[in-house]
């Protein structure tokens, strides 16, 4: 077990490559998990064809990937809590647990934050390194593509749950992935009717296929209006933003009523020009901006619902592939019609 195959990024340059690496060492407080499934996630995209954010953040040779779920080989000296074979996945944000935030409740949004997959080695690999303390042990009620996929999950989660949502009316826009899973979140917690606004028309069908009571094509002109139209109070009570589009932001904005919710998950590429008074003060909106999950308020949250079956999400996973055929993946999710693609460092499709 002196080497393994890992996807690596060798060089500050798009692409990729599969490469023999040495499996990690454990320090005392670390786990070591066998990756049974590794999700690929819009940020592993970034990195894959080097954008200016990749740039800017990472820093080669790296094995990235962050979305996994997989069996424990062993674990460090000091650690208690997990052992070897449990099943796993884990919170790859790794706080500094000193900074203002971690010590008042807020690890989410620490201000020293490292990021397995981007700071440090992640999960593209056979094995992968994990603190343990950022281990989340799972049960069997959880299947292995689920739990591959709870750190996107997570975002949907604490995105929907950031308010009141039961019996809410909710507009979704953007359904890519953690979109779409949101989603599902507002139904199973009893919100409706549930709006999404999306301009890939394949991933409109996934959004009825989640059901969503209304999909609408984001550039169809009067979108905005049809649903404040549908909705009492001339808007929707929550509106849930996850495209990170300029466009996205402002229909989002109008889209709420009066007295409203706005939540925030996108990240944009550049500066947003609001109409402020218009779309937000007069209006009286209450907008957050949410980011990661909430360490681990959020993780209870979505493992209680997948544990009751509350959520459905198979529409979400387009492909199944080993992790040698990375490059196709990538062209797929480039092409804009897949969604959740599941890649299988150790075999076992």
């Amino acid at each position: 077990m002196a080497s393994m195959q890992a996807l690596v990024k060798p060089a500050p340059a798009p692409g990729a490559e599969l490469q023999s690496v040495r499996v990690p060492d454990l320090a005392a407080h670390d786990a070591l998990v066998r990756v049974r499934i590794a999700s690929i996630c819009g940020t592993d995209l970034h990195i894959y064809e080097w954008d200016e954010w990749s740039r800017r953040r990472l820093r080669p040779p790296l094995t990235f990937g962050h979305e996994f779920c997989g069996v424990v080989e062993k674990v460090g000296a000091e650690v208690e809590a997990v052992k070897a074979g449990d099943y796993v996945s884990a919170e790859m944000h790794v706080p500094c647990g000193h900074c203002l935030q971690c010590r008042t409740g807020q690890a989410h949004i620490c201000a020293n934050v490292r990021i397995l997959g981007v700071d440090a080695d992640g999960c593209f690999a056979e094995f992968v390194r994990v603190p343990a303390a950022n281990i989340v042990k799972l049960d069997g009620a959880i299947a292995p593509e689920y739990g591959a996929i709870l750190d996107p999950l997570g975002n949907a989660v604490h995105t929907v749950l950031a308010g009141e949502i039961a019996a809410r009316s909710v507009a979704i826009v953007g359904c890519g992935p953690i979109g779409l899973m949101a989603i599902a979140v507002c139904r199973a917690c009893g919100a409706g009717p549930i709006f999404a606004l999306e301009p890939n028309p394949r991933r409109r069908a996934m959004a009825q296929a989640l059901r969503a009571d209304h999909v609408l094509d984001s550039r169809q002109a009067g979108a905005v209006e049809e649903i404040a139209a549908a909705s009492e109070g001339g808007g929707v009570d929550v509106a849930l933003e996850f495209s990170g589009h300029a466009d996205g932001v402002r229909a989002a904005l109008r889209v709420a009523r009066a007295g409203g919710r706005v939540s925030l998950l996108g990240i944009p590429a550049r500066a947003v020009e609001l109409d402020l008074a218009n779309e937000l003060i007069l209006k009286g909106l209450v907008v957050q901006g949410i980011h990661g999950r909430r360490m681990f308020e959020t993780w209870h949250q979505m493992l209680s619902l997948l544990r009751q079956r509350k959520l459905e999400l198979d529409p979400l996973f387009t492909d199944r592939l080993p992790l040698a055929e990375f490059a196709g993946a990538m062209a797929r999710l480039q092409r804009g019609d897949a969604a959740k693609i599941l890649l299988f460092p150790n075999g076992g499709i």
